[in-house]
């Protein structure tokens, strides 16, 4: 399917479904999706990938399953009510791709079973009870926010060896962004790195914190996951390309808009288990007795375009052990 057919029929489902309740719906099951971005262009990386994950499982949107989307664009209000409004349609399950979403819908129902995609702690975040045992309505995965700080640092010295001052950018607002933050500091004393960090709350404050971190001399730029750095990729990796900061982010999807290399989760992966949940609760699977998985793996990906454009010589060592790289 075209990229632009694609985007038209995300954008279908949704009009289709809005427009009336799901009451007298036939067997078809519906599902509602609340995403985190305000469009469905914007999640199509994501989206696509959800929506090949039901074609390889054997559904047709809009045939043998409904999908419906909501696109909150970041608003903690748009969350709450769009969250609200999925609810009142009872749906078969909804899909909470934040764990932002996921407690808005949690309070919302605690009967339509719930399936979160992306979630540090799924147990802190008060959503289930335990990983083995969820005990409620919501199961799915977790991120486990395993601590990556040291790592990622560690690499992006590996990659760049003679940096000295790096500046992390994170948003105060990610549940994990406080940890991030203090374990980034310890690990760069351990390498020799001066380390500050810059706080980012909004698509406007990211143009002036990027401009900071030059003014300061920062050498190389890190960022913190979160769905406002996954939202400004292209915002960030224009700057960094323009200015050859050499950069570290969380989400290999980021990459292909400049920067220089990615370690962490398998985002992709992370979608297309969620979509298995899904269709494990439309066959009769209850989400109180799915244990919520933990990831699998970490991947690392190069960037080998940018690195020619910093003009880098990427260490064997790291070449050898990436799980991907970006030509």
């Amino acid at each position: 399917m075209r990229r632009r057919d694609f985007l038209a029929l995300a954008a279908g489902t949704v009009a289709a479904s809005s427009s009336g309740s799901w009451a007298q719906r036939t067997a078809v099951p519906h599902i509602g999706v609340l995403w985190h971005a305000g469009s469905a262009e914007e999640e199509d990386i994501y989206l696509s990938v959800v929506q090949k994950a039901f074609g390889d499982l054997g559904y047709t949107d809009g045939k043998t399953i409904v999908l419906e989307h909501r696109f909150p664009a970041e608003q903690a209000d748009r969350f709450r009510s769009m969250a609200q409004e999925l609810v009142a349609k009872k749906p078969d399950v909804i899909v909470a791709v934040t764990e932002l979403g996921a407690r808005e819908l949690r309070k919302a129902t605690s009967t339509i079973p719930i399936v979160v995609v992306l979630s540090p702690d799924p147990i802190a975040a008060g959503l289930i009870e335990s990983l083995a045992h969820p005990g409620g309505n919501v199961t799915g995965l977790s991120l486990m926010s395993v601590d990556l700080s040291g790592k990622r640092l560690a690499l992006l010295k590996e990659a760049v060896p003679n940096i000295s001052r790096v500046t992390l950018m994170v948003d105060p607002k990610d549940p994990s962004s406080k940890q991030v933050a203090a374990s980034s500091l310890a690990a760069a004393k351990d390498l020799s790195l001066e380390l500050r960090i810059a706080e980012v709350t909004s698509p406007a404050t990211i143009d002036a914190a990027l401009a900071e971190a030059v003014a300061a001399r920062s050498e190389a730029l890190i960022t913190g996951a979160g769905p406002l750095m996954f939202n400004e990729r292209a915002r960030i990796g224009s700057f960094v390309s323009a200015k050859r900061l050499p950069t570290e982010v969380a989400v290999a999807e980021m990459l292909p808009f400049g920067a220089l290399l990615s370690y962490g989760q398998d985002f992709p992966e992370y979608f297309r288990r969620a979509v298995t949940y899904v269709d494990r609760i439309l066959k009769g699977a209850k989400p109180a007795d799915l244990p919520v998985e933990q990831p699998s793996r970490l991947k690392l990906t190069l960037n080998m375009k940018a690195a020619k454009s910093l003009n880098l010589e990427i260490p064997a060592s790291l070449l050898a052990s990436a799980d991907e790289i970006l030509e």
